[in-house]
């Protein structure tokens, strides 16, 4: 029974997303929604991930210090971070933030329309609810990931280098020219690749936990701590499948 159930599961989740792929390139397109969300994805998650990342360049930088001295290598600390930091640690900080922030509030809003039945009223209105309440919010977190990891990015390092100025007082110009030297193209590409695919788990979980809530207010709170879990597990199964197709090209 418990798999007739998993099975039933697995394709509702296909018919989803499906269904999803036909309306993103299905018109009329909502664009004025989908700039609504953006602003609304990046809104609720950059100070957080501002002060966030800012503290882990700090930690980090902080932590990797005395291994690094222990070699007598502590020069190659600022490429470490900054390897580190773009290649992992931003796109991760960002992708469980926004999976918390905006998991629990994309799954609760979506819920909440549905116990309500406004869902209901809008699809009988004719108002294409699906395109409206989901495909826009997919679209604005696929979007709007990779911006704010390259926001985390930069405020880890930041936070890097004030450790960094505090310990040797290194100039910003050296501390910009060892990152620099270190970091290539492949790095930035595969981690911006890797936070839109963060984004795209995110909002897919999130609006059908949502969209298929049930047992009316209970449900709400159900699908908005669902949203989140399955969401930073997704973030971990998607960024260890992209260390592994990465790790082929860097061979």
């Amino acid at each position: 029974m418990k798999i007739k159930l998993f099975l039933a599961k697995i394709a509702d989740i296909h018919k989803f997303v499906t269904r999803l792929f036909k309306n993103v390139f299905t018109p009329p397109f909502e664009i004025r929604e989908i700039l609504r969300q953006c602003y609304l994805v990046g809104n609720r998650s950059l100070f957080l991930i501002a002060f966030t990342s800012f503290l882990a360049g700090i930690v980090f930088t902080k932590q990797s210090r005395p291994s690094l001295a222990s070699f007598g290598a502590e020069s190659w600390l600022p490429s470490l971070v900054s390897q580190a930091v773009v290649r992992s640690l931003g796109p991760l900080i960002t992708g469980l933030i926004c999976a918390g922030k905006l998991g629990s509030n994309i799954g609760a809003e979506l819920a909440s329309m549905k116990v309500t039945e406004q869902i209901d009223a809008m699809e009988v209105s004719g108002t294409r609810p699906f395109s409206y309440l989901v495909v826009s919010r997919v679209v604005a977190t696929t979007l709007m990931l990779p911006l704010l990891v390259v926001f985390a990015d930069v405020m880890a390092l930041f936070g890097s280098y004030f450790m960094v100025n505090s310990i040797n007082g290194s100039s910003f110009q050296l501390f910009y020219t060892e990152v620099s030297a270190v970091i290539t193209l492949l790095d930035i590409n595969s981690s911006m690749i890797k936070s839109a695919f963060f984004g795209f788990v995110i909002g897919v979980v999130s609006c059908y936990s949502g969209y298929h809530s049930e047992n009316g207010t209970t449900g709400v709170g159900r699908s908005a701590n669902t949203a989140v879990v399955v969401s930073m597990i997704l973030i971990f199964v998607v960024d260890l499948l992209g260390l592994q197709i990465i790790n082929l090209f860097r061979t």
